[in-house]
């Protein structure tokens, strides 16, 4: 019997393990033609909770999110603010019913975020790593 919990705990682990690499590894992007440094996790958690519309040179910054309901969004909202979907709706409900903000513009993938992004240097976004290309600039490394 105890063989059998050991084999049973070892499947799980091995399961476990499995889901943390289906996982993607995430990059903030802005477009390559904005002067932006690298950027900590709070500076970005601020542009996209809606506590913060500049990036920290005083550029204009429009948060660009993944659409509802995506692994990237669930994923980026969890490693930067700890924010699962419940808590982040229950954030965008209160902001917007107090009038203090709106929640982020939203595309369609990766591709239509770096798009996007890189055709507006006041954007950032978020998209899995190997979507990257010239046309954005990574600013933070989610692990």
């Amino acid at each position: 019997m105890p063989h059998r919990i050991l084999n049973l705990l070892g499947a799980s682990l091995l399961a476990l393990g499995a889901a943390a690499d289906a996982s993607a590894q995430l990059v903030v992007i802005v477009s390559a033609r904005n002067p932006a440094p690298v950027l900590n996790s709070e500076q970005i958690a601020a542009i996209f909770l809606g506590q913060s519309a500049r990036f920290p040179d005083g550029l204009e910054a429009v948060a660009l999110d993944q659409r509802l309901g995506s692994q990237e969004r669930n994923q980026f909202y969890q490693q930067l603010a700890g924010k699962t979907p419940a808590l982040l709706k229950a954030h965008w409900s209160k902001m917007v019913f107090t009038g203090r903000g709106q929640p982020p513009r939203e595309a369609a993938d990766s591709a239509a975020v770096r798009r996007m992004v890189a055709d507006n240097p006041s954007m950032i976004g978020y998209i899995d790593r190997d979507a990257l290309d010239a046309s954005v600039r990574p600013v933070l490394v989610l692990r």
